[in-house]
């Protein structure tokens, strides 16, 4: 007997949507950027550089190891905080998580590919549970996606 399941083809921004979906407290900030998916995902996917640069609570990030698309990190917070990061980096697709952290981000073309459709989520994780602390989870989301709008239209015009 021949089992037919749904499938379900994600574009990146859905999938990040889908998966904190299961994450209590997570909220998920979504924007469009007005430059190409190949302008935009270098900033993101650049670990050690720009993202620890978009997230407000960041100091620092740098990638210690990496396995295929395994990554492993370790951020500086301003207020001297350290994390342990282990996670998965794909065209399109992070996502990171301490004992404490998480941080996801995903970036998809839109429409006929001059823009950018970015989403992303993270925060305090309460350890032991599937759950985001949700104070200031949607406000840091914003930021982090008005600075990457701030620093690609920077970039254009430079």
């Amino acid at each position: 007997m021949t089992v037919n399941w749904p499938t379900a083809d994600l574009d990146c921004v859905r999938r990040l949507y889908a998966l904190a979906a299961g994450v209590r407290g997570a909220r998920v900030s979504e924007r469009e950027i007005a430059a190409p998916f190949d302008e935009v995902w270098p900033l993101l996917a650049d670990l050690d550089g720009e993202l620890g640069r978009l997230v407000p609570d960041m100091r620092r990030l740098r990638v210690v190891r990496v396995d295929g698309d395994r990554v492993e990190a370790v951020a500086l917070s301003r207020f001297g905080m350290r994390a342990r990061f282990d996670g998965v980096r794909r065209p399109g697709w992070i996502w990171l998580q301490s004992r404490f952290v998480l941080i996801a981000v995903a970036a998809s073309p839109a429409g006929n590919g001059a823009a950018t459709r970015v989403a992303f989520t993270g925060g305090v994780r309460i350890p032991g549970r599937a759950a985001l602390i949700p104070v200031g989870v949607g406000r840091a989301g914003r930021r982090v996606l008005g600075r990457l709008a701030t620093r690609t239209d920077s970039g254009r015009s430079g």
